[in-house]
C-alpha cells in the first residue's frame, strides 16, 4: 500500500500566520465565523446500530491501511468554504494523506487541505441523511475530493458499491464490476464482503482477489490471537519434538548400554567357559600325569618283585645244591 511522507502541518502554519495578523491594525473589527464541530441538539440525526458498526469498521480499516502517514476521520464536519459555514459535508470516512493522525473537532480545507478520499455509507432503513444523495454529490464536487466511495447497504447486490473519480475537475462515476474496483488513493482494492458480525460491508484489500483484507480492530485482535496460538502450538510441538528426541536419545543410550552389558556378560561367560576348559584340561593333565606316575610305580614294583622272585629262586636253587 502507498506510504506518504508527512508534510509540515498546514493548519499549524496558518495558526502562526493568524497570530501574527492579530498583532496588526485593521480597518474594521473582526467578525468571526462559527464553524461548529456538530449540529445543534435539535438538528442531530439518529443512527442505527448497523450504520454505526459499518462506520466503526470502516474507520478501523482506514486507520490500519493509512497508518501514521495520513489522517482518517469518521462523520466529522468537513468545511470547504471559508466564507460559509453551511458549505460542509460529514463523510462516514475520509482520508487526508501527508497529515499525521491527530485529534480535531472539524476539518477546514483552507487550513488542512482537501481529503483525497471520502466514503459514504447509505443506509436509509436505519440512518436518516442530512442531505439527499444528489446534494451530497454536488457538495463533493465542490469539496474537490479525488475519489468518492459510496456503499448502499440496502442496495441490490451488484450495485451496492459505487465510486466516483475526479478527472479534469469533473467528478465522474466509475464502472464497477462484481462489486470490486481499485482504491487509487490508497493503492489498494475496494470490495463488498462480510465485516465483523455484519454480513456485508465495504472492505479494503491489498490484492485484487480480496484474499488479503485490511482487518478491523476485532479482526486484528482475532488474527493476533490466532498467531499467538499458532506460535504457542509451534513452541509446544517443538518442546514435544525435543522431548521425543531426548526420549529416543535416552532409549538409544540405554539400548547401547544394554548391548554393551550383554556383550560384557557374553565375554565374561566366554572367559568363564574358557577358564573351565583350561581347568578341565589341567585336571585331565594332572590325572594323566598321576596315571602315568602310578603306572610307572606299578612297573617299578612289578620289576622289583620279579627281581626278588628271581633272587629267591636262585637262593632256593643254591640251597638245594648245597644239601
Amino acid at each position: 500500500m502507498r506510504r506518504v511522507v508527512a508534510r509540515p502541518s498546514r493548519a499549524k502554519l496558518l495558526s502562526v500566520t493568524s497570530l501574527r495578523a492579530r498583532s496588526l491594525q485593521h480597518v474594521r473589527p473582526v467578525v468571526p465565523l462559527d464553524f461548529p464541530s456538530s449540529e445543534p441538539e435539535h438538528e442531530r440525526m439518529g443512527q442505527g446500530a448497523r450504520h454505526y458498526l459499518l462506520c466503526k469498521a470502516l474507520y478501523e480499516i482506514l486507520r490500519a491501511a493509512v497508518g501514521d502517514d495520513g489522517t482518517v476521520s469518521c462523520d466529522a464536519f468537513v468545511y470547504f468554504d471559508a466564507a460559509n459555514p453551511d458549505r460542509k459535508l460529514a463523510p462516514d470516512g475520509a482520508v487526508k494523506l501527508g497529515v499525521p493522525q491527530h485529534l480535531f473537532d472539524s476539518w477546514k480545507t483552507w487550513e488542512r487541505g482537501t481529503p483525497e478520499l471520502a466514503f459514504e455509507i447509505l443506509s436509509p432503513s436505519d440512518a436518516p441523511e442530512r442531505w439527499t444523495f444528489d446534494e451530497k454529490l454536488r457538495r463533493y464536487r465542490a469539496l474537490g475530493v479525488s475519489e468518492l466511495v459510496v456503499f448502499h447497504t440496502d442496495g441490490e447486490p451488484g450495485r451496492r458499491l459505487r465510486v466516483w473519480d475526479r478527472i479534469d475537475d469533473d467528478l465522474v462515476e466509475r464502472v464497477v464490476v462484481d462489486e470490486r474496483t481499485p482504491c487509487l488513493t490508497l493503492d489498494a482494492f475496494l470490495l463488498v464482503a462480510p465485516v465483523d458480525e455484519l454480513d456485508t460491508g465495504v472492505r479494503l484489500a491489498r490484492d485484487a482477489d480480496g484474499r488479503e483484507l485490511v482487518p478491523t480492530a476485532q479482526e486484528a485482535t482475532r488474527l493476533a490471537e490466532a498467531a499467538r496460538l499458532r506460535e504457542a502450538n509451534a513452541r509446544e510441538e517443538e518442546a514435544r519434538a525435543r522431548k521425543l528426541a531426548e526420549t529416543e536419545r535416552l532409549r538409544e543410550a540405554n539400548a547401547r548400554e544394554a548391548e554393551a552389558a550383554a556383550r560384557a556378560h557374553a565375554e565374561a561367560e566366554r572367559l568363564r567357559e574358557a577358564n573351565a576348559r583350561e581347568e578341565e584340561a589341567r585336571a585331565r593333565k594332572l590325572a594323566e600325569t598321576e596315571r602315568l606316575r602310578e603306572a610307572d610305580a606299578r612297573r617299578d614294583a612289578e620289576a622289583r618283585l620279579r627281581e626278588l622272585e628271581r633272587r629267591l629262586a636262585e637262593l632256593e636253587a643254591h640251597a638245594s645244591r648245597s644239601r
